[in-house]
């Protein structure tokens, strides 16, 4: 399957020749029409009812869930949505929610669990907004008690990373039973601009630092840190969406189907030892 090519002049691009295959799988995730969390929902649910706030601070429209019916069942959906026209960009912050949408977030998994209802999570952000009023609300423990939520849920989950996939802000809606990606998204624990000025001091280098990262779907799925990539259209989903939603629909009707078959227990025991098992590695001794 293709991807999209970066365009000049955008704002995902870098200002300097950067290796064009990392390159080019950021900036189909980025892609200014590729579908968002709330096409998806639109596409895939029929009778959706969004429900809002966190019940303590404020709604954050950066995060968008509530409950629909999916191939007949009834599940919890939740999501980060970067919006699509400027100004509504700016209003969901693009895509970068803040402490009160996580804990809308872990409100709606919570209300799946006493219900007995699935719950699948869409990622598409950058990472969790960094600012001053985040951290002073508690950024870091609403990411926290979102991971821990996560695990310990009793009802099948699925998580999606549809678009960008960045850092803890991803993360925290991405421990369920089965971890599937879009073949043009990316995943990874921090953002190819943010990993370039780390390490060498330059954001010009991100293109370097994408094809350091491995952050492709296609690459995570080779080490065992997603269970499917599912394929798009050529050219990116959002060459024809349709098509998108219909291979989704397709995987997820699979997964889910197969999660529930699972203990309750069981399927948590699962869940928790998957993700405690990710980054292990053995040392050896070098012969001569």
């Amino acid at each position: 399957m293709g991807v999209a090519q970066p365009k000049t002049g955008t704002d995902s691009e870098p200002q300097a020749e950067v290796p064009a295959a990392g390159w080019r799988k950021v900036a189909a995730a980025r892609h200014p029409r590729r579908p968002r969390c709330s096409d998806f929902i639109a596409a895939l649910f029929s009778d959706f009812i969004e429900l809002r706030g966190d019940r303590c601070y404020r709604d954050d429209p950066a995060i968008v869930g509530g409950v629909g019916r999916f191939e007949g069942h009834s599940l919890v959906v939740l999501g980060h949505e970067k919006g699509r026209e400027a100004k509504e960009r700016v209003s969901r912050n693009f895509g970068m929610p803040f402490p009160e949408g996580y804990r809308k977030a872990c409100r709606l998994m919570g209300l799946a669990q006493r219900l007995g209802l699935g719950v699948l999570a869409l990622i598409d952000t950058p990472g969790a907004y960094p600012g001053l009023g985040a951290e002073q609300r508690g950024q870091m423990q609403a990411i926290a008690r979102s991971l821990e939520v996560m695990l310990t849920l009793e009802v099948p989950t699925v998580a999606v990373v549809i678009g960008e996939g960045g850092s803890g802000g991803a993360l925290a809606l991405g421990l369920a039973d089965r971890v599937l990606m879009l073949e043009n998204a990316t995943y990874s624990v921090i953002s190819p601009e943010g990993c370039a000025s780390i390490l060498w001091h330059d954001p010009a280098k991100a293109g370097e630092a994408a094809a350091a990262l491995r952050l492709g779907a296609w690459e995570l799925a080779q080490e065992g840190l997603i269970d499917e990539v599912v394929e798009e259209p050529e050219g990116g989903a959002h060459v024809c969406a349709a098509a998108t939603f219909a291979s989704l629909a397709r995987a997820l009707a699979r997964h889910f189907s197969e999660i529930r078959r699972w203990n309750p227990r069981a399927r948590v025991a699962k869940r928790l030892a998957r993700f405690l098992a990710c980054g292990r590695y053995e040392e050896a001794e070098l012969a001569g």
